[in-house]
């Protein structure tokens, strides 16, 4: 059977950590959805583009040659990973990520992928529109509080000074944005296992996202 894996949940719940050590562990190739949003605020910043600019967005995102390489999301030859993850293009990915044409945009160039490899992938829209079909889907979740905790030692690890309120500030907005959007919310699909991952390590929510899929895997035989 074709292996595709959706991975929800809100900012900070630790799906793109988690799915890839799931696509290693069953060979899947690793789709981060959340990175190409985020490539695509990039560029709309370092082109002057405004998310009021839709027509202009839209021939900017059209413009991209967007791929990944062993994790690591290539824009027009460029490895962006790193830029990507500056609180810049954090605190304004989801004023990007909301607009309904850039959805459709890369929605599409996410399907396309699916329906070539065996994949698991992680974001937003996932289990409800990209992958509404996945046999697997799961909607990862955790406290505002912890959340924002990890996003402030991710950044200070990379050397990015931060505080944590500030941190603590921005996932509340950027939860508020992404469930209340008109474009495809941020919502757990009715079929999707839910998992709060508070306190719990990494190794532990794969595992149980493992034993979920083997058991199902099983009962199809």
């Amino acid at each position: 059977m074709r292996i595709a894996v959706a991975v929800d949940g809100p900012a900070g719940a630790g799906k793109s950590t988690i799915a890839k050590v799931l696509a290693k562990r069953f060979n899947l190739m690793y789709i981060d959805t959340g990175a190409m949003y985020r490539g695509v605020t990039l560029l709309s910043k370092r082109n002057n583009v405004s998310p009021e600019d839709t027509d202009i967005l839209c021939r900017l995102i059209k413009s991209l040659e967007m791929h990944f390489s062993n994790d690591r999301l290539i824009i027009n030859g460029e490895d962006v990973s790193e830029e990507i993850r500056k609180p810049e293009i954090s605190n304004n990915v989801s004023l990007y990520a909301a607009i309904p044409e850039v959805r459709e945009l890369l929605v599409q160039l996410q399907k396309e992928m699916s329906k070539k490899y065996d994949v698991v992938m992680d974001g937003r829209d996932i289990g409800t529109v990209v992958l509404s079909e996945a046999p697997f889907k799961f909607y990862l979740t955790a406290s505002p509080e912890v959340r924002a905790k990890r996003r402030y030692d991710e950044l200070l690890e990379n050397g990015i000074n931060v505080e944590y309120n500030n941190i603590f500030q921005d996932i509340i907005k950027r939860d508020f944005i992404d469930t209340t959007r008109k474009a495809n919310p941020l919502k757990k699909a009715d079929d999707a296992i839910e998992i709060d991952t508070s306190n719990l390590t990494v190794l532990k929510v794969v595992d149980k996202m493992s034993n979920y899929i083997r058991r199902k895997m099983s009962n199809q035989l």
